[in-house]
């Protein structure tokens, strides 16, 4: 868990996708997530957590639904949705953080 603090505290936005290979619109998510990250750029990074591989941070998060997106900055939770989101949604949240 210290790695996942060294992760969020940043001073650019970090979106968090908590996902799973057999998710339906968990993998509906992966370009649209490509397509963030090219629009954002270094302003923003975007990390993708496999559930399968991290139950105790999924746990700690209460994830209980996929993909739920998590946006850190400065290692402070500063929004959080589940569910499919448009590629647009998803880099204009991020850019309130910038």
């Amino acid at each position: 868990m210290s790695k996942f603090g060294e992760l969020i505290d940043t001073s650019v936005p970090v979106l968090l996708d908590f996902y799973a290979d057999w998710n339906k619109q968990s993998k509906a998510m992966h370009p649209v997530l490509h397509d963030v990250a090219a629009t954002l750029g270094d302003s923003a990074k975007i990390i993708k957590i496999d559930v399968d591989k991290n139950p105790e941070l999924s746990d700690a998060l209460r994830i209980k639904a996929l993909p739920t997106f998590i946006i850190y900055k400065q290692g402070e939770m500063v929004w959080r949705q589940t569910g499919e989101l448009d590629a647009n949604t998803l880099a204009l949240t991020l850019q309130e953080f910038v």
